[in-house]
């Protein structure tokens, strides 16, 4: 992959668009923060972008999860990979990546069925033009998925990152599966919110799919990722991030 190393992530994303259009949108809600050395630029959507290698990630899918449970009469609504994949076309125009890296996790049985989310299934293989896509396997679908596009890993390193679903506490690690939500007090009342957590050595992404529940970051689980509760969260807002440390958060 090519890139300007060396400068900053909003600064190399500034420089890409000349300070217009996709640069400025995309910049909206965005805060910039240093991972393993490397300037990453983390959204309110919850998707992380590196603008030197032209890389967009996102974590936890969770792809047909509605129409699954509804499957098995579980009263909840199919429309959840509509309202994901709705908002990842908007990242994917926003940043026009080289590479999207994306944790797949996907409920099979509707998604396999010929006639099945047809629409869907289309939208994903539009995505797909004109770049590379990589589906990194998660513990919910350790194999390769038919019909869906792209190529498919374990685990991927990329300079100084290793993108993977389990966090496992390596160092310039990129992982998901935790889904982090933070929850702080403010105007009377609590306030819970998907985040990223980051200790600058590694980060947790939160759950990108429509229907993702969460876990507290002060669950004993962050702490035994980045080996104590002194790391930071970039808690995801309307319109903005919000920059906090993990033990000014609340706990469950």
């Amino acid at each position: 992959m090519r890139g300007m190393r060396g400068q900053g992530a909003l600064t190399a994303l500034r420089r890409v668009d000349g300070e217009t259009g996709t640069a400025r949108a995309y910049l909206q809600g965005a805060t910039e923060v240093t991972l393993a050395g490397v300037a990453v630029v983390v959204d309110c959507d919850g998707a992380l972008y590196w603008p030197d290698e032209g890389v967009l990630a996102i974590a936890d899918l969770h792809l047909e999860k509605g129409s699954s449970f509804a499957a098995r009469g579980v009263p909840l609504p199919p429309y959840d990979t509509a309202a994901t994949l709705a908002r990842l076309v908007l990242r994917v125009g926003r940043c026009v990546p080289r590479t999207v890296i994306a944790q797949r996790q996907l409920s099979r049985p509707r998604w396999a069925c010929p006639h099945g989310a047809a629409a869907d299934r289309a939208a994903l293989v539009a995505l797909q033009r004109g770049r590379d896509w990589i589906w990194i396997a998660g513990n919910h679908d350790p194999d390769p998925a038919i019909g869906i596009g792209g190529s498919f890993a374990p685990m991927l390193a990329i300079g100084a990152f290793i993108f993977r679903h389990q966090p496992s506490g390596g160092e310039g690690e990129i992982a998901g599966h935790r889904h982090p939500v933070a929850t702080v007090h403010g105007r009377g009342r609590n306030v819970t919110r998907r985040c990223f957590a980051s200790d600058g050595t590694r980060l947790v992404m939160p759950a990108f799919g429509a229907f993702a529940g969460g876990l507290n970051v002060r669950d004993r689980a962050f702490a035994d990722v980045f080996g104590m509760l002194g790391f930071t969260v970039y808690m995801l807002g309307e319109g903005r991030t919000y920059v906090l440390a993990a033990k000014a958060c609340l706990a469950d």
